[in-house]
């Protein structure tokens, strides 16, 4: 009868020792290559997980969209399929508009008024996400956008009838208004398209062009600092509420220390990017101002448009922002 009850001991201990063990594993697709920054900070982010939590939870990044598709991966998120994601939010402007915000040209033109824009949406993007079943866990802006192109650019004028890569609806949109041909391409397949002349020219941001390799098929960047879209690293709610209280906050603290350690490589990395793209041949050209005069145009026309489909929301996010702006004056 002792040994009865010393074997069930052992097995109750075992048990216990067995569930305060255990490792719950996530997976976290991403749609950048590994030496894109982004995903470096990713890496940064699960390695802090993975020690903060003493290996309970294991965050396996799956870069360059290897295991979803850049515009799937918000999906399987949502649906339960990955755990985790991270996703460009402007990817979603059909959704909903307020995904759209930090795609409008020049509304916010720097990481100082990015951050402020990002404060300002954050709750009503907050809200969203959560309606759908997701958290944002922290969100990281990628550099400014500029103009990837073969030829010289003067004016809009010179971009009409290019094929161009339009990478989000907002992308698509500046594609309509400035008569370009619009070629849905997300960056895993950019380099091809580039290669094979389905693109002839683009905006985003000199980290694209450089992990693109860019430069073997256009020799110019055209250094707008348009806008500066976000990346959001969000989370199924199921799987957050699964975890325990402890693990929790040591996910959300290695969250809010990759936010932060995000915008800054993103910052320090902008003069690194264009750096190397010159070095590799490309020419980064201040644009003219004619073209930025009829870009900022785009942006007053894509501002209104975003304002109409948001309605009251959209109006006070934008008032927020602005006054957001005028007391950092």
């Amino acid at each position: 009868m002792k040994l009865k009850f010393a074997l069930i001991a052992v097995a109750l201990c075992s048990a216990s020792v067995t569930a305060a063990f255990a490792q719950t594993k996530w997976d976290l697709p991403a749609a950048y290559p590994t030496s894109n920054f982004h995903t470096e900070n990713l890496t940064q982010f699960a390695a802090d997980v993975d020690k903060a939590t003493g290996g309970k939870l294991k965050i396996t990044v799956h870069a360059n969209a290897s295991l979803f598709k850049a515009n799937e991966i918000k999906r399987a998120v949502q649906g339960g399929q990955a755990q985790i994601g991270e996703v460009l939010l402007v990817n979603f402007e059909n959704e909903n508009p307020l995904y759209g915000l930090d795609g409008i040209p020049f509304l916010a033109t720097s990481y100082a008024e990015s951050k402020q824009l990002y404060a300002a949406q954050k709750p009503a993007l907050e809200k969203l996400l959560s309606a759908q079943g997701m958290k944002v866990l922290y969100a990281v802006a990628w550099p400014p956008q500029g103009i990837f192109t073969k030829k010289e650019l003067s004016s809009v004028a010179d971009l009409r009838g290019i094929k161009w890569r339009a990478y989000s609806p907002a992308t698509a949109k500046i594609a309509e208004l400035i008569g370009a041909q619009p070629v849905t391409i997300q960056a895993a397949e950019l380099s091809q398209a580039l290669a094979t002349g389905v693109v002839e020219s683009y905006m985003s941001s000199a980290s694209t062009g450089y992990d693109s390799k860019t430069y073997e098929s256009l020799k110019s960047f055209y250094d707008t600092q348009a806008w500066l879209p976000k990346n959001a690293i969000i989370v199924n709610k199921k799987a957050f509420d699964a975890l325990d209280p402890a693990t929790q906050a040591a996910l959300s603290k290695a969250a809010a220390d990759a936010e932060v350690r995000g915008w800054k490589l993103s910052e320090e990395k902008n003069d690194w990017y264009k750096k190397g793209l010159t070095s590799k041949g490309m020419k980064i050209v201040v644009p003219p101002a004619k073209l930025m005069t009829d870009m900022k145009q785009v942006g007053t026309i894509m501002l209104a448009d975003w304002q109409k489909k948001t309605g009251p929301d959209g109006d006070a996010i934008i008032t927020s922002f602005n006054k957001s702006k005028t007391l950092k004056k």
